[in-house]
């Protein structure tokens, strides 16, 4: 998919301005964790299943800042910092027995860079700490990320499957099981632009609709060094996702929102 990156910290939403479009929008929000379909919440900015006590993440892109240096930018390294600092929010509200990384765990195509070899070892072992198992999904990011994945024993797989439930990166279409009534992907990095007066912000953002009869989820990026692509402007990636119209979009902050459907987002 396109890049989508910049490079300077992310502030995730600013709450004054999502409160000013509440009051002409009329939404009221939700706590922390919010159930959108049986058995599934959005927890922060990833999900949560219930039943299963698997926590699903997507799109970390860990080492971009080491690309960066590579093509001559320089900047403060915060990327694992503030990954950890999120995951570890999570993880306070939350106790997992499964931890799903649903692709794109790492930036760089082509080869392991140095700072991937450390940041991915790093949150891996964090991770493993507060979970009984851990599965690495590979994204299209993530074409070597096998020798990482194989020096902690974690299982790298191309999408996997739990009662209910179907998870993969979301860049390819993958054969699913007829049974299966929920369908979870990232790969998107689905974000919304906001205008308030004179100034327009994008807010990340969790997307709910139909793949084929079946529910679908896209979770958007944990990276922060990214604010996401905006699914009205950037165009859309996914080939689980031909049509958005009729999708439900929540926006994350300090508590969820449920912003209605994009066909009737208050965009411009």
């Amino acid at each position: 998919m396109k890049n989508d990156f910049i490079l300077w910290p992310i502030i995730l939403v600013n709450e004054k301005t999502i409160k000013r479009l509440l009051k002409f929008i009329n939404i009221k929000p939700k706590l922390f964790l919010m159930e959108i379909l049986p058995g599934i919440e959005i927890v922060d900015l990833a999900l949560w299943l219930q039943k299963e006590k698997i926590l699903v993440i997507s799109d970390l892109h860990l080492g971009y800042e080491g690309e960066l240096e590579e093509r001559g930018f320089f900047i403060p390294k915060f990327q694992l910092k503030d990954v950890l600092q999120g995951v570890g929010k999570i993880l306070k509200k939350i106790k997992p027995e499964k931890i799903i990384i649903s692709g794109d765990m790492k930036h760089n195509y082509g080869q392991i860079l140095k700072q991937e070899w450390r940041d991915v070892l790093k949150l891996v072992d964090f991770l493993l700490d507060n979970c009984r198992e851990l599965i690495l999904i590979r994204g299209n990011h993530d074409l070597f990320l096998g020798p990482l994945a194989g020096k902690r024993n974690v299982k790298l797989v191309e999408s996997y499957q739990i009662n209910d439930f179907f998870v993969c990166h979301g860049d390819k279409i993958k054969t699913i099981d007829p049974q299966i009534k929920n369908i979870i992907i990232g790969h998107e990095h689905p974000a919304i632009i906001l205008k308030d007066k004179n100034k327009s912000e994008k807010f990340k953002c969790f997307l709910k609709g139909k793949f084929k009869r079946k529910n679908l989820v896209v979770i958007p990026s944990f990276n922060p060094l990214s604010d996401g692509a905006s699914i009205s402007k950037t165009g859309i990636f996914s080939p689980y996702l031909p049509d958005l119209s009729n999708f439900q979009v929540y926006v994350v902050g300090e508590k969820v929102y449920d912003f209605g459907k994009v066909k009737d987002l208050p965009t411009s």
